[in-house]
């Protein structure tokens, strides 16, 4: 059957160097001192990160509880905020642009499986989310995906394709629902 799964080669693959297993033990290691550190030590947790080899912007907010796979394949620029248990899947680089929201629960999944190859090779397509930006609570980013400047991908919406900016997205699977006004303000 040249359907089936070939199991074995998967977990036989090279999904990562030397260097990223050691990387992945040293961020798990540290985890913790992430994790558990107090909410308003938003400064402790960007310090964390880029002695990981995060980019990461000045006045960034980043919850403890955020899950980020690894740091060294994430830009996050200046005033932007992660908010708690947000998962950043990052196996391929992520990219959040200035004065971003990436609200509560919020999913960015930098990583998948070549589902037409039997031995389901690891991909690691970048994600892009344009400056100003928000990705409200317990939206889907998928692999490979842009999300334009000033875009808003509505609560509980899946993102599979690259959203235009300034567009507001809503819904499974996303679909644009309005433009984004700009404010007389």
């Amino acid at each position: 059957m040249s359907d089936v799964l070939d199991i074995s080669s998967n977990r036989s693959a090279r999904k990562y160097s030397r260097t990223e297993l050691l990387g992945r033990v040293l961020w798990g290691m540290a985890g913790p001192l992430f994790r558990f550190s107090p909410r308003l030590l938003w400064g402790w947790r960007t310090a964390l990160l880029r002695l990981f080899g995060a980019k990461i912007g000045r006045h960034v907010q980043i919850h403890p509880s955020v899950r980020i796979f690894l740091p060294w394949n994430l830009k996050v620029g200046d005033w932007s905020s992660i908010g708690f248990d947000a998962l950043v899947y990052n196996l391929g680089r992520v990219t959040i642009g200035e004065r971003v929201t990436i609200s509560q629960r919020a999913h960015l999944c930098a990583g998948s499986h070549d589902y037409r190859d039997r031995a389901m090779l690891l991909l690691k397509p970048p994600i892009t989310i344009g400056d100003g930006a928000w990705i409200c609570a317990d939206a889907f980013v998928g692999p490979g995906v842009n999300v334009g400047e000033g875009a808003v991908l509505g609560a509980c919406s899946v993102v599979m394709r690259s959203v235009e900016r300034n567009s507001v997205m809503a819904g499974n699977p996303a679909r644009k629902v309005a433009d984004k006004e700009k404010s007389s303000s």
